[in-house]
């Protein structure tokens, strides 16, 4: 293995449920109605993606553009409080990027990716972070963990992915990754994608022991 690649949120932060609760109210607040798929369809969606779902799909009553300012906006008041950093998040990444390169690939924005970052003093071990807003497609794509691996300048196929939903999985499979599994407990992942990945782990603090 020459590399590590982290998605971030569910895997070092606990925002799924922050990000569909901004999302939910934004919805409700403009006009649309929010369904039972919808947490999982936008679960990997690059910003473009999830802003169009929510006007397209969910009836948002703004433009894309302007869904995606007002649900970034909130989320990132959010994080100047303090990210909601998983226990175990930020030495797990100093325990691996002893031993390998690091990068995080995510369907965050990159102000949020900048804001987990800076408040975990991981900016100088995290190595690339890229943004599925700098691809041509969300997960459960590749193109996030294709570009990732492409900036650490190492192979796709000699690279792990730490990952929590069942479209991160499918993206990181998707690129050549080994694919090492922290199941969402609050949305867990599509069993049949699961049994495709090469470990499953309980939780994050135990990725340092088996990489």
């Amino acid at each position: 293995m020459d590399a590590v690649v982290f998605d971030l949120d569910g895997v070092l932060v606990d925002s799924e449920r922050t990000w569909d609760e901004v999302r939910r109210a934004v919805v409700a607040g403009h006009g649309g109605h929010w369904t039972d798929a919808a947490t999982r369809a936008m679960q990997g969606m690059s910003t473009p993606e999830w802003a169009r779902y929510l006007v397209e799909e969910l009836g948002a009553r703004l433009t894309p553009e302007r869904v995606a300012q007002v649900v970034i906006d909130e989320m990132a008041k959010r994080y100047a409080e303090g990210p909601p950093v998983l226990p175990g998040a930020p030495e797990t990444v100093r325990a691996v990027a002893e031993r390998y390169p690091v990068a995080i690939a995510s369907s965050s924005p990159p102000v949020l990716i900048t804001a987990f970052l800076s408040a975990t003093d991981l900016t100088g071990l995290v190595r690339v972070a890229v943004s599925s807003e700098q691809v041509a497609a969300g997960k459960p794509a590749p193109d996030v963990y294709l570009r990732a691996a492409e900036l650490l300048a190492v192979r796709p196929g000699n690279c792990a992915a730490v990952e929590d939903t069942t479209n991160g999985m499918r993206s990181a499979l998707a690129a050549g990754m080994t694919v090492y599994a922290v199941p969402n407990p609050h949305f867990p992942p599509d069993p049949a994608v699961l049994a495709k990945v090469a470990f499953v782990l309980e939780d994050i603090s135990r990725l340092a022991a088996k990489i």
